[in-house]
Order: C-alpha cells, then sequence, then structure tokens
C-alpha cells in the first residue's frame, strides 16, 4: 500500500538490538545493515538507528552502511550535541529524531523536555530544517511539549509510548485506559496543530492495536520487542506479523482490546 495513502500507517524498525548483540561479543555478526535488508523485504517503511554517544550499540561505520546501501528512508536518532549535529550534516539522513540520552540508563526513558530545553534545541533544529532533514521530536503525550514542538519548528513528534505498554504488560487496566487516552488525544492535538505525530517506545503485539487504530498516528516505530521475538520466529515473519497486526487495526478488522 502507498504511503501517500492517508489511511497508511507507516512501520520503522529500530535495527539497534542487532548491533547490541554483535557489540557483545565483538566482530561484524549479526549485521545490523543485514537486519535492515530484511526489514525492507518484510514491509517496513523506513529504518531507524540511535548513534549513542557510547556507541553502545549503532556505530559510526553502521550509518554510514546504512545510508549507502538501504533503499528505504533513515531515521536518525540523536541526542541534541555538537557532535551528532555533525555527524547528521554529514551522512544527510532522511529525518534526524531527537531524544533525551543519560549515559547510565539502559534505554530511553521518557520523551525528551522540548519546553524545558527550548534554547538549547532551537539552533539544532534549524541546522536540521536548514540541510532539508526531517526533524522529529520524541516526547511525552503531553500539550505543553506539542506547543514547544510547533514553537521551535520541528515538523515531526513522536510520542512515547513506554508507559502505556509497562501498564499493560503489569495487567493494570485502568492505567491502560488512561495512558492510551492521554496518547490519543495528544495525537489529535499535535495533528489540529499542524504536526506529523509519530509513536513508539515498547510496543508489542499485544499493545500495538489499539494504538495503530488512532487516526492521527501516520508512523510507530518498533525495534527492541521485533529483535527480540525474531529470536523465537525469524526477523521476516516477525516483521510481516506485526505489519499485518497495525493494517488490520487501522482498517478496523482486529478486534483490538484496551
Amino acid at each position: 500500500m502507498p504511503a501517500s495513502d492517508n489511511s497508511y500507517l507507516r512501520l520503522g524498525v529500530n535495527i539497534d538490538h542487532v548491533a547490541t548483540i554483535r557489540n557483545a561479543r565483538g566482530g561484524d555478526h549479526p549485521d545490523p545493515v543485514r537486519a535492515a535488508r530484511l526489514a525492507a523485504e518484510a514491509g517496513a517503511d523506513g529504518i531507524t538507528a540511535h548513534l549513542r554517544e557510547d556507541r553502545r550499540h549503532i556505530r559510526d561505520h553502521d550509518i554510514e552502511r546504512l545510508k549507502a546501501e538501504i533503499g528505504l528512508p533513515l531515521n536518525l536518532e540523536m541526542a541534541a550535541t555538537v557532535e551528532m549535529l555533525e555527524i547528521a550534516l554529514r551522512h544527510k539522513p532522511h529525518a534526524s529524531c531527537l531524544v533525551p540520552e543519560r549515559r547510565e540508563e539502559v534505554t530511553t526513558e521518557g520523551g525528551l523536555d522540548a519546553a524545558g530545553q527550548h534554547n538549547h534545541l532551537k539552533p539544532y533544529i534549524a541546522q536540521l530544517n536548514d540541510a532539508g532533514i526531517r526533524v522529529s521530536l520524541f516526547i511525552n503525550a503531553d500539550r505543553a511539549q506539542l506547543d514547544a514542538a510547533v514553537s521551535l519548528g520541528a515538523p515531526v513528534v513522536e510520542l512515547h509510548t513506554g508507559a502505556y505498554c509497562e501498564a499493560a504488560f503489569a495487567g493494570d487496566e485502568a492505567l491502560v485506559e488512561t495512558e492510551f487516552q492521554r496518547i490519543a488525544e495528544a495525537a489529535c492535538y499535535g495533528a489540529e496543530a499542524g504536526l506529523e505525530v509519530h509513536a513508539g517506545h515498547g510496543l508489542t503485539f499485544e499493545t500495538v492495536g489499539p494504538i495503530a487504530a488512532i487516526p492521527d498516528l501516520k508512523e510507530l516505530n518498533i525495534g527492541h520487542f521485533l529483535i527480540g521475538e525474531a529470536i523465537f520466529g525469524g526477523l521476516h515473519s516477525t516483521i510481516k506479523r506485526m505489519r499485518v497486526a497495525m493494517d488490520e487495526a487501522r482498517s478496523g478488522r482486529a478486534v483490538v482490546g484496551r
């Protein structure tokens, strides 16, 4: 289905944790670029990779290869630092998603405080925009953060779905509903403000349906779950299963619970 179809929900596949496995032992195997190729074959619409300051998974050479060898749009997740800005401007990915980053964290723990860091973020966003790189801000589902994104000139936001997924894993149905409503309302508010709204973090086969059914969302970014599930079912079939789940939820064919 063409990405130009307004009802179509894009799937960005994050291949960071293929590199995590590679780095655990050193060498070149498994190759995250090979994983990106398989993702493309399985129906992914884009590839996401987070180049962290400590290079704990994706490395500079991976970004070079992904840009040179993969035909899908590359979404470079990055902190707002001089080093990462220089890398983005050099490689010119399709998109750069600005994320919060703490060296001691295991994974991204929450959204970027775009409102509180307005003056810090503004020059980075301006330079990325000037270079023709689509800027996205990874934020919590909060109106103040959405307003900040508009003020900063970021055309895209990605809503953090981690709290929703954690509530679902814990079986807390009331909190699941609360977090889902926050995401749905933020998606609507952001779209009405002229933003392109994406979502991601922690999504699984069990949690993706309600999120995929939110009509104001244009893209989901999913990584760790897909790579982990691929151990049991293979990467190609795992991504295809996620693609089908998203399509069914968006079309209303699936029965999805919150």
